[in-house]
């Protein structure tokens, strides 16, 4: 056990971008020392198939903190790594596997995680894109002690941000990255100390954000065009939103970027008016304007400059 006023010994367990943010907050605090980072392992890229450290990674190495890659944190080996560390606390975030009650009985002050929903809404893979595209207006970080459920253990912290018409997935990653560094920080002494009880999360309103596929990017015209809506912003950067081109050619995928949704009826999928203002399509409820788009292999282009180069007109049909 750690001296009075002594910093707390801390392993970090991350891999995506998500999660450097609480790393970097953890370094820049004095209040512990990361003894370790655990990230998992690098994964061939581009091309040449080069291995790439993953972004939480790089970050750990440029601070000097120790890095162990396991390729499953329950292998036994790995364990008896983190006993030796003998770390007074674990931090996971955006790690990428489900972690085994032997690994999370190993710190004296448990595992936190930091979950980027307001649980127990969006438990699981991809609560940032599900709050988008299921039009939450609120989303927010909460920290949460783990247990060895799916983002069931009791919480110690939340904080919230709203979800703006002008917010995608990248943008709201970005700050929800932030938000939950900073509140990280703010939460452990308070935790460490006892200041805070862990309270179970609430048994009513549990949803799970499922991960993503690159065919969720598909669009489905029969869906109300708020909804569609909110997926495009939802699936932007990953894996974008798309569409069929009228007819069967090579390189038929329309990629979707700026939308905004209007009035206007139909057969969903149909174009109702192809001009500067961009391509307006029929959705399930209401249309769609398309106000920026990509051929696949060309590219991002606004509407009118577009539609010069490939001909879309009222009465076709996109899918």
């Amino acid at each position: 056990m750690n001296s009075p006023g002594s910093p707390l010994k801390v392993v970090f367990m991350g891999t995506a971008d998500l999660a450097c943010s609480s790393l970097r907050s953890l370094l820049a605090w004095p209040g512990c020392q990361v003894v370790a980072v655990v990230s998992q392992p690098d994964k061939p890229k581009g091309r040449d198939l080069q291995l790439v450290a993953t972004p939480v990674k790089q970050v750990a190495e440029a601070a000097g903190v120790p890095v162990l890659q396991p390729a499953r944190a329950r292998l036994p080996e790995f364990l008896d790594q983190l006993r030796l560390l003998a770390p007074d606390l674990i931090i996971v975030a955006a790690y990428g596997q489900i972690l085994p009650q032997a690994l999370l009985d190993v710190p004296r002050l448990g595992c936190l995680n930091v979950h980027t929903s307001l649980l127990p809404r969006h438990r699981g893979a991809a609560p940032i894109q599900w709050a988008i595209a299921e039009g939450d207006a609120v989303t927010g970080v909460t920290i949460m002690k783990m247990d060895a459920g799916l983002d069931t253990g009791p919480m110690l912290s939340t904080v919230e941000t709203a979800i703006t018409a002008g917010d995608n997935g990248q943008s709201l990653h970005d700050r929800l990255a932030q938000l939950g560094g900073e509140l990280l920080v703010r939460t452990i002494p308070d935790y460490a100390s006892e200041r805070i009880i862990p309270r179970p999360q609430p048994a009513e309103g549990i949803t799970y954000a499922r991960k993503i596929t690159k065919e969720d990017g598909r669009i489905d015209w029969s869906l109300p065009a708020a909804t569609i809506w909110n997926r495009i912003r939802a699936f932007t950067p990953w894996p974008g939103a798309f569409t069929q081109l009228p007819g069967t050619t090579e390189r038929s995928l329309l990629k979707v970027f700026l939308t905004s949704a209007e009035e206007p009826s139909g057969a969903p999928g149909a174009i109702l008016a192809a001009d500067d203002s961009g391509l307006l399509v029929a959705c399930g409820t209401g249309s769609l304007r398309v106000r920026e788009m990509q051929r696949e292999g060309g590219k991002r282009l606004k509407a009118g400059d577009f539609l010069r180069g490939i001909q879309l007109v009222a009465g076709q049909k996109l899918g």
